[in-house]
Parts: C-alpha cells; sequence; structure tokens
C-alpha cells in the first residue's frame, strides 16, 4: 500500500477558518468560509465540524477570528478582554460533553489573561491555536503508534463513529491506530459501524477508509453482536469525547453497547484517546454531562431528508453513552497505554 493520504478537515488562512463541510460527505467535499466566531460556533453546534480533537482546534481559531473583530471595535485592553470572554463562553456553550473544547478555550484564555497589549494578544492567540492544531496531529501519530503495537500482524477491527482525520485536526485517534497499522505493513480490515441516528460510520469514516483503500465492511450497528459472535472481529478500538478520572469513557451513542458484547465475546476493547480527553475533576462517568440532540435527527433520514417514523412520535436523542472502565481493556493515549484502567492506574499515569 502507499503513503496514507494527508486528510485534514480544517484550513486557517490567517483571515478565515475553512471547514470541510461533513454534513455533505461523502456526496460532496463543499467547505464553509467562516470570517468570525459566531460562524465557527454555529459550525459546531450544527456538525459541519465534529469530533471531540477537531472541535477544539476550530474552537481555538474561533476565539482568533473574535479576538481579531474585537480588537477593531474596543478602546482600551480591559474592555477587549470582557469581549473577549464573551466570546470564549459562547464557543464553551455549543457542545457540553467535549472536554478537549474546554481545554483548547483554557490554553485561550490563559492567553488572553497574561497580555495587556491588544496586538499582542491578538498575536499571541493565532499562535496558540496554530500549536494546538499541530500538537493535535503529532499527538495522534503518537497515539496511533502505541495502539499499532498492540495488534498482531493480522485484525478485523471493529470502529463506531468517526475518529479519523476528520475527528482531529489530522491522522485520528481509533483510525489513526488502524492508519499506522498499515503504515507499519499488517494486514488490517475494518468493520464500520454506520452509528445512527447520525451516520458518522457510514458517511465518514467509510469515506476515509475509500480515500486511503484500506479495506472495510460497513455494517449496520445491530449486526456488531452477530459478527462478534461468528469469530470475525478480532478488536474493538473507539474514541472519546470524555473520559474520568477512573477511567469511565463518554463516547458516542452506542459505544456502551459494544463494550457489554465485546466483554461476552472475550475480545479487547480499547479507547484511542489523548491525554487532553481526560477530566480528572470528575470522579466517574455519572458526572458527565449527556448532551441531547434534535429529536429531528432520529425522525428523519440523514441523506435524503424524508421523515422515517409517524408524526407524533417521541424521541430520546443522547448523542453519548458512557462505557464503564470495568469494560475497557486499554486506553490508548500520546504517552503510552493505560491497561484495565481504573482511578488508581489513571492517577498514577498522570503523575508520572
Amino acid at each position: 500500500m502507499g503513503r496514507i493520504k494527508d486528510i485534514r478537515p480544517l484550513k486557517w488562512t490567517g483571515e478565515a477558518l475553512l471547514l470541510l463541510d461533513q454534513r455533505k460527505l461523502p456526496l460532496k467535499e463543499e467547505w464553509v468560509e467562516c470570517k468570525d466566531y459566531e460562524c465557527v460556533a454555529r459550525a459546531i453546534e450544527q456538525m459541519v465540524v465534529r469530533g471531540a480533537p477537531a472541535i477544539g482546534v476550530v474552537a481555538a481559531y474561533g476565539v482568533v477570528l473574535g479576538a481579531k473583530e474585537m480588537a477593531e471595535k474596543t478602546k482600551g485592553y480591559l474592555d477587549f478582554k470582557a469581549k473577549v470572554e464573551l466570546i470564549i463562553n459562547r464557543l464553551a456553550a455549543t457542545r457540553p460533553t467535549a472536554v478537549n473544547l474546554f481545554w483548547a478555550l483554557k490554553r485561550m484564555r490563559r492567553i488572553v489573561e497574561a497580555g495587556t497589549d491588544i496586538e499582542e494578544i491578538v498575536v499571541a492567540l493565532e499562535t496558540e491555536a496554530i500549536n494546538i492544531e499541530r500538537q493535535d496531529v503529532e499527538t495522534n501519530r503518537k497515539i496511533g503508534y502505541y495502539g499499532a503495537e498492540l495488534l498482531s500482524s493480522r485484525e478485523v477491527i471493529l470502529t463506531h463513529c468517526n475518529t479519523g482525520a476528520l475527528a482531529t485536526a489530522g491522522y485520528g485517534t481509533a483510525l489513526g491506530v488502524v492508519r499506522a497499522a498499515v503504515e507499519m505493513g499488517k494486514d488490517i480490515t475494518v468493520f464500520v459501524d454506520e452509528t445512527r441516528p447520525y451516520l458518522q460510520g457510514a458517511r465518514l469514516t467509510a469515506w476515509e477508509l475509500q480515500q486511503e483503500g484500506i479495506p472495510y465492511y460497513l455494517i449496520t450497528d445491530n449486526m456488531a453482536g452477530w459478527f462478534m459472535s461468528l469469530g470475525e472481529i478480532t478488536c474493538i478500538i473507539v474514541g472519546a469525547d470524555r473520559i474520568a478520572r477512573n477511567g469511565d469513557t463518554a463516547n458516542k451513542i452506542g459505544t456502551y453497547t459494544l463494550s457489554v458484547l465485546a466483554k461476552e465475546h472475550g475480545i479487547p476493547f480499547y479507547i484511542a484517546a489523548p491525554t487532553s480527553t481526560f477530566d480528572l475533576s470528575i470522579k466517574s462517568g455519572a458526572d458527565i454531562p449527556i448532551e441531547e440532540r434534535s429529536e429531528d435527527e432520529v425522525l428523519y433520514c440523514h441523506c435524503k431528508n424524508c421523515r422515517i417514523a409517524p408524526y407524533g412520535a417521541k424521541v430520546k436523542n443522547p448523542a453519548f453513552d458512557v462505557t464503564p472502565h470495568e469494560n475497557i481493556t486499554g486506553i490508548i493515549t500520546e504517552k503510552g497505554v493505560i491497561n484495565a484502567p481504573n482511578e488508581e492506574k489513571v492517577l498514577e499515569f498522570f503523575s508520572q
């Protein structure tokens, strides 16, 4: 296989942020141009961009755009700082579960708080956003390496949602492990859960794998257990949006179900995520806020925009669920693997 394709979901021009519209994939490749922070906020809310690491990077650039705008409208750095704080709060309100968003905004807030010259603050914010983007790609490559080392020379890996380049600044987390394994010359086949109701697996993960020539099978979410029982899946690797200090992990809805099935069938179940996804301030998954999204995502077919449920149907649409740490074989990070995670192991890992 040739060199893995360098897929990137965002481009920073210095004056605008270009976002590959993930709502249109796989049928169209269109870019959304954001020239102000409100456009960035709406792009996150409306799923133009999604995936915890990508949201963090995009939000950082949103702060830059907002700061540039406020620099032209404010008098005095105290007024400027106050307005930028409102911008950070607006971006923080876009998605409640993905902790990378708050991690990135915290880094940007520190830049604002430390400065006294508006022009210098704006320059420093842009530098920091570029660093966050660059570091994310480097982090993902390290995650990929550590994860690939866990795999045998031949694996059939089940993925859920999209954890590839589209969900990050590039390369990917769980799908980054797949990429790294392929780059090492390992024989990898991927089973792609469609991931209802937003179909991130069918629309995005399948698209990425096809772009790179990595063999895959697309399956519906309710087929996973059956293929596990047949022995056709050897490993499960998923991403994460927030990890509590005991190792409980919030990820796309349906992940918990897969962990239970994996445990029943004796299949390794790995989380691949950067250390920025850990939220050591919360003890367990019970404290992780779970985003509830629009009922229309369940009532209507995403691609054909046609209703698939009766009028008057009542809907529950949590975007995430929580997998207990007891169901997780290991958490793969850019600093190594936490095997059989629990609070003691997680805290020890972060103390090193």
